[in-house]
């Protein structure tokens, strides 16, 4: 019978060439080494195992909230801005500061033509607290009367039917598109609202369309869930709104920044409506490249803070694995010292050692992949029910990346020990004995 003696020092000649690595009897040697002190092995295999766990269900979990952020914000144009008329907070040209003034409609056509770098201006009014109703049931809303062209602004994600066009505005159609909580409230259990009628504040209205925008992100007119879109001129004639208009939505070309046309929409403002140049409270400005520049960023910083935590707690886990291999180097002393007596080269004894620590590292890393990979797997299942579009899995490159990441902490890892071990002279390691 052969002992664990003899065979660690079986063939040594045979094991130079690089066909020695797949060789079964020093397999059987790596993991006998490293099952000879298994709680030891298990501790330190448990700082690689959490490391990669950590770092690929932290970036799993950071794509997932910034793929929901990105379907809350998902239609918003990122160079829009919106106008909002507030009130005066400098006296000018006889008027006292508190004035209220309204963004007209002769606005808009004024707005394109004196200032170039806009691309889409288009006028909404709104109704907030409104009652929308079918049959016995009923649910609160924000009406919002719009142009087409707000679909470039925001666009409602039709899911069903169609959005409201240029004729509904010209004829005054009676028409609008819901939100979903609004059909989930008024229609409940049916598939496609379309074609039927609800109630807005004792008005009838026929359902044309079912907007699929979820209610996060930038809501100017309120929850797109809950909101009822309808013609411009239907919800002017309604709700008695004239030439007023309560929000100015703008889109700037590709070329410039809304921030920077903004200054210039306001501008052109204050002096058509006689407000102080200097006036700060005037006109009110929302611009949304501003917040998506913010949100980007935001997790940018996630994704940094993410990084730095996985690779810390993977290069703590690389440093306990150098930690037992220069130990098991130390109570393998005798054994390497008859394998050089032998004829077993140092490069022969290099790679021993750096086959250990790297399929201790291997082994480790891939079970925390495997376990971040099943976590992750189970949260988007469970969010996806009301987040079809939620996604928490990492990609296969980023897989593979981990697993390249993992190979190079093991041979880092191992080589201290492994370079200790070349340096053991046959006469020394039996004179230790």
């Amino acid at each position: 019978m052969r002992t664990k003696e003899s065979k660690s020092v079986k063939s040594e000649g045979s094991r130079l060439s690089f066909r020695s690595y797949f060789d079964r009897d020093l397999w059987e040697e790596i993991f006998d080494s490293l099952l000879r002190n298994r709680a030891r092995t298990f501790l330190t295999a448990f700082g690689i195992f959490w490391g990669v766990f950590m770092l690929v269900l932290l970036m799993g979990g950071g794509k997932g909230l910034e793929s929901i952020l990105a379907n809350n914000f998902a239609g918003m144009a990122s160079n829009s801005g919106f106008i909002f008329a507030g009130q005066t907070s400098e006296a000018y040209k006889g008027f006292q500061k508190g004035r209220s003034w309204n963004v007209e409609l002769n606005d808009v056509q004024y707005l394109k033509q004196s200032v170039a770098e806009l691309d889409v201006v288009t006028p909404t009014v709104r109704g907030w607290g409104s009652n929308a109703s079918r049959n016995d049931k009923s649910c609160t809303c924000s009406v919002s009367g719009i142009y087409p062209d707000y679909q470039q602004v925001d666009n409602p994600k039709i899911k069903q039917g169609r959005e409201i066009n240029g004729v509904d505005v010209q004829q005054k159609r009676k028409v609008c598109v819901i939100g979903k909580r609004i059909a989930e409230e008024l229609f409940p259990g049916e598939v496609n609202p379309c074609g039927q009628y609800i109630r807005v504040d004792s008005v009838y209205y026929c359902v044309v369309g079912l907007s699929g925008k979820s209610g996060g992100g930038i809501s100017i007119g309120g929850n797109a869930e809950s909101s009822i879109y309808m013609p411009y001129s239907v919800v002017q004639q309604m709700y008695n709104k004239g030439n007023n208009v309560d929000v100015l939505c703008l889109t700037a070309k590709n070329a410039y920044k809304m921030s920077d046309v903004q200054y210039k929409v306001e501008a052109v403002l204050k002096r058509k409506h006689l407000i102080h140049p200097h006036d700060t409270q005037a006109v009110i400005k929302v611009n949304t490249e501003a917040i998506f520049s913010m949100i980007d960023s935001l997790f940018q910083g996630v994704s940094i803070l993410v990084w730095m935590i996985g690779l810390g707690t993977l290069f703590s886990g690389a440093i306990g694995v150098s930690n037992i291999m220069i130990v098991t180097v130390k109570e393998r002393t005798t054994e390497i010292g008859i394998r050089r007596a032998i004829g077993a080269t140092p490069h022969s004894i290099l790679g021993m050692i750096m086959a250990e620590s790297i399929v201790l590292t291997l082994v480790a890393g891939m079970s925390g992949i495997v376990f971040a990979v099943l976590i992750l797997q189970m949260v988007e299942m469970g969010v996806r029910a009301d987040t079809p579009e939620a996604e928490f899995q990492i990609t296969f490159a980023l897989a593979v990346g981990a697993a390249v990441l993992i190979s190079l902490l093991g041979v880092l890892a191992g080589l201290a020990p492994a370079l200790r071990a070349m340096g053991v002279k046959p006469v020394e390691a039996m004179r230790e004995e």
